[in-house]
């Protein structure tokens, strides 16, 4: 599967952002989907994660503030970004996998599948 991120930009503390991560093939419904964060200088970092059947999970520093859902019938899985904060600026990726197993879909390493990143900034 080939994955396509959009919808970063630049926005002051307490705003929000849409992520949307569009994806080709017609399995999509197969994969959980991740979006992890990469700052400047620092290893990329799990954000949140949507199972094949729905199940979310996300990171202490976002939980509360970031939802994940996914459109199967648009092969789009999306990362809506609220309360915003200066920490999260970051380059965002989604990635793909046919991992079922939850508890290791929230590292890097389980992913085989990246989307290209999207910027985002967040002003103080």
């Amino acid at each position: 599967v080939q994955l396509q991120a959009s919808g970063g930009g630049l926005v002051q503390t307490g705003g929000s952002l849409r992520l949307s991560c569009a994806a080709s093939g017609r399995t999509f419904r197969n994969y959980a989907l991740g979006w992890f964060c990469q700052a400047p200088g620092e290893e990329r970092r799990f954000a949140a994660v949507i199972s094949r059947s729905g199940h979310t999970y996300y990171s202490d520093s976002v939980k509360g503030r970031f939802t994940i859902s996914r459109d199967n019938a648009k092969n789009t899985v999306y990362l809506q970004m609220n309360s915003l904060k200066p920490e999260d600026t970051a380059v965002y990726y989604c990635a793909a996998d046919q991992n079922v197993i939850m508890s290791t879909l929230l590292t890097p390493a389980a992913y085989k599948n990246w989307g290209q990143g999207t910027q985002v900034t967040v002003s103080s």
